[in-house]
């Protein structure tokens, strides 16, 4: 094999498949964990992976504490032996008793949730009481992103303020995600992010001052965690650097993290002496933003032109050197939705496809 994600029994493989490489997980892992200072400060989200293979792997390194974007997401987590589950996101609707009923079922896990809602908070712990369980929340911060969040002033101080005093309710800090954040140039993004986290340092102070409890400050994300790791007083969520992507790395050019999760697609017709037709559409990597969406490897060249259901047609001077039924790899630009377009994925061991994972948390729901 030419190449380190190459595989021996691609025959075994049908494509568009994702391969997943455990030993790379592993070391992306360990960077993680040395990026933060340690698992204490370490808070993983596992939108990326959404596999129970990987919280083993996660808590066999040392990581105990997690962040989830859905209520499936946290019920593997916890199935999975997750011991502190964060919900990163505001539950409406039945999802709040979906949550109380993930709290009633994994007792030997801790769960949270976000809140940034007066009214939401008020029939969370409404919710809370009813059904004799204490939900634990942290404020969520809009500190620029503008998709969720209160700003961090005196109105975020005041729903503190109120959920500190609320029965069945417990203040557990605060949470702010900065995914609007990322340049190549280091030290502008260093600038942009003190400035962005300064009124959320700011708060923490005064509800400190108040005597309120912030049992955790939870900020940033893959592109801002190294840069965010200069804070000793706060928790890191970092999701993408388990598997990696190529948007991860033109936004991080300095990080040690590397491909873990590489689409493995074939060559289904060649229209033209210079074109190529993959198997690799928009329902195997995601197309959320524009092309390129896969970087394919042995073929940097390629130029995107068409790109469908169940196609992605690209032009290539190298072209000539394939044929139909051969098979192409390439790194997703964005692996988290990738991951989720995908109800299976397999795991190489020694150069080898030899485990077929089920993605179980791409579902909108589990059990609960």
């Amino acid at each position: 094999m030419s190449g380190w994600y190459e595989i021996s029994n691609p025959e075994a493989v049908s494509s568009p498949a994702i391969l997943l490489y455990p030993a790379r997980i592993e070391q992306n892992l360990q960077q993680m964990i040395a990026t933060a200072g340690g698992v204490r400060r370490l808070r993983s989200h596992v939108k990326t992976h959404k596999l129970p293979q990987i919280i083993a792997l996660k808590r066999q390194a040392g990581i105990s504490k997690f962040k989830a974007s859905t209520i499936a997401e946290a019920e593997m987590t916890a199935s999975a032996g997750g011991e502190d589950v964060l919900l990163a996101y505001q539950p409406v609707g039945p999802n709040i008793t979906r949550l109380i009923e993930l709290i009633r079922r994994f007792p030997q896990t801790r769960f949270a949730a976000l809140v940034d809602d007066a009214d939401n908070l008020a029939r969370i712990g409404k919710a809370a009481a009813t059904a004799g369980v204490v939900i634990e929340l942290l404020v969520d911060l809009n500190i620029g992103m503008n998709r969720t969040g209160i700003a961090p002033g005196e109105e975020a101080a005041a729903l503190y303020r109120a959920l500190c005093a609320m029965p069945g309710l417990k203040a557990a800090g605060l949470h702010a995600y900065d995914g609007h954040l990322h340049s190549s140039d280091r030290q502008a993004l260093s600038k942009a992010v003190e400035s962005a986290f300064a009124p959320v340092w700011s708060l923490r102070e005064l509800l400190l001052a108040e005597s309120l409890p912030v049992p955790a400050t939870i900020a940033g994300g893959s592109p801002t965690f190294a840069l965010l790791a200069r804070h000793d007083d706060i928790e890191l969520g970092a999701g993408t650097t388990v598997l990696s992507d190529v948007h991860h790395e033109q936004d991080t050019p300095a990080h040690a993290f590397v491909p873990a999760a590489v689409l493995m697609a074939r060559v289904v017709s060649k229209p033209q002496p210079d074109l190529l037709c993959l198997d690799l559409g928009h329902k195997a990597v995601a197309s959320e933003m524009p092309l390129p969406r896969v970087r394919l490897l042995g073929l940097e060249d390629a130029q995107a032109l068409a790109h469908s259901e169940e196609h992605l047609v690209v032009r290539s001077a190298r072209a000539a050197q394939y044929q139909v039924g051969d098979v192409v790899y390439g790194v997703p630009y964005h692996i988290c939705p990738t991951m989720a377009l995908h109800s299976e994925v397999w795991a190489v061991l020694g150069g080898r496809a030899v485990e077929l994972w089920p993605v179980v948390a791409r579902a909108r729901r589990i059990s609960v």
